[in-house]
């Protein structure tokens, strides 16, 4: 069997994890959590559990779980971060598309099921390659570190 050797993941594996909701504590936090931005309703963090270099969670500030629950003020900030984080991904890491989406239940997907979230993915032709269909394994460019510093200037 080949190996692909990735020991900063260590961290991640033995990562304390802590407990309650991470978009709450993300806002609460005045740093870490690798936020981005804060708006008066919502926030734009990295995901330390990418998909893809550059995938970026937008939450709601207020612990919500359906889009139902949100005045029409909260829904229009919502969507505002996402689109600024879209532009923020376009000039900084110039993606050639976007694969944009909320999972709402646990069924559905959501890693957070309690905290309605939006995962912006930033796409490039060739970014799907033959390591996650023969080996099980996705490659990331960048360290979180690194594209943080990025995206924060």
């Amino acid at each position: 069997m080949d190996k692909l050797w990735a020991p900063w993941r260590v961290s991640y594996i033995h990562k304390k994890r802590q407990k309650g909701c991470i978009f709450c504590r993300a806002a609460r936090d005045k740093n870490g959590h690798y936020v981005i931005f804060k708006t008066e309703h919502s926030l734009a963090m990295l995901n330390i559990f990418p998909y893809n270099n550059g995938h970026v969670m937008v939450a709601p500030i207020r612990h919500v779980k359906s889009l139902s629950d949100f005045s029409n003020e909260q829904k229009l900030d919502l969507f505002d971060c996402v689109l600024r984080v879209q532009r923020l991904l376009g000039k900084v890491l110039k993606p050639h598309g976007y694969n944009i989406g909320i999972n709402i239940s646990a069924e559905a997907g959501a890693g957070i099921p309690g905290h309605l979230h939006i995962h912006i993915v930033p796409r490039w032709k060739g970014d799907t390659n033959f390591m996650p269909v023969v080996a099980g394994t996705k490659v990331i460019s960048q360290s979180l570190s690194q594209l943080y510093k990025q995206l924060k200037r």
